[in-house]
């Protein structure tokens, strides 16, 4: 007997994604959704806020008028901003050099594992979970002229004859900055170059010292070669942290003396609130993001290439 043909079902179309996908695909904009909104209202529409207010004459009070390209082409007509620049620049290099060899410096004393060194680890760490504001009032207050413990210790034990002029002259108000910034920054970075480290393979230190090499010979052919992916992350970190600097000069030197160490961020502050020059002060910080941009692309590429 010839079995009676069954009906062929429907043969779905080509190209068109099962329902388990779709649903999967459904949820994981359902997972997002709520990230993407917070980094909308958060990121996006103040950024589009602040590219509008760079093309307006913005008062503080009153209606914006339209006055694009004004508020970029006297940026190269404010002197404070330009001597910004230059200054920033300078701090950048320098805390970024020393914030890069102090960090690498205490990874390597606490990289091993031996008796004690938890205890340093976290000893080096601890200045990071202090609020960078609250470092800056202790710095400020332990480097005080009138009330602060620094001076006359260091005339108890002869070191100084007279109080020191901490952020009473340039060169000393930009050096305390940098060691403000290093005892507060010197052990997150830390953190970050033994993660480094710490993945390092230990078969590889022991084979080459079975072959004789040297700790220098080690640290030179190994342990940087292998260490340049986090060397990367903490030197693009220490770049703009350094550029956008603004709390340690807002609260430690106000900018002084003689509006020495004032750095871009603070321009941009000073000519939003204490100029009410909203329109300008946006356009400062639209070309700074620019820049940041700019750098960080080129950083991202020159350490590609040197992989």
């Amino acid at each position: 007997m010839t079995p009676t043909p069954t009906r062929p079902g429907p043969v779905a179309r080509r190209g068109a994604p099962p329902a388990r996908w779709r649903a999967r695909h459904l949820q994981g904009w359902l997972y997002a959704a709520p990230t993407a909104v917070i980094v909308g209202v958060l990121f996006v529409v103040p950024l589009v806020l602040v590219v509008w207010m760079s093309l307006n004459r913005w008062p503080l009070l009153g209606p914006a008028q339209l006055n694009a390209p004004d508020n970029y082409t006297k940026i190269a007509d404010n002197p404070l901003f330009l001597d910004a620049v230059a200054f920033t620049l300078k701090y950048t290099a320098i805390i970024t050099i020393l914030l890069s060899v102090v960090a690498l410096g205490l990874a390597l004393l606490v990289q091993e594992r031996r008796p004690g060194v938890a205890f340093f680890r976290t000893a080096f760490f601890l200045p990071g979970a202090v609020g960078f504001a609250a470092a800056a009032l202790l710095f400020y207050g332990m480097l005080n002229n009138d009330f602060g413990p620094i001076d006359p210790l260091l005339q108890a034990i002869g070191i100084t004859d007279e109080p020191v002029k901490w952020i009473g002259t340039p060169d000393m108000a930009l050096f305390s900055t940098i060691a403000l910034v290093l005892w507060r920054f010197a052990g997150f970075n830390m953190l970050i170059l033994l993660t480094g480290l710490q993945s390092i393979p230990v078969e590889v230190y022991e084979a080459a010292r079975t072959d004789g090499a040297s700790r220098l010979q080690i640290f030179r052919s190994i342990t940087l070669p292998l260490l340049r992916p986090t060397l990367a992350l903490m030197l693009i970190l220490s770049v703009t942290g350094s550029l956008l600097a603004f709390d340690q000069f807002f609260i430690f030197t106000n900018g002084g003396p003689d509006n020495s160490t004032v750095s871009m961020v603070m321009v941009v502050y000073r000519d939003a609130f204490f100029r009410f020059d909203l329109g300008g002060a946006a356009a400062l910080s639209v070309v700074m993001l620019v820049a940041l941009v700019a750098l960080n692309i080129v950083q991202m590429r020159v350490l590609r290439r040197s992989r």
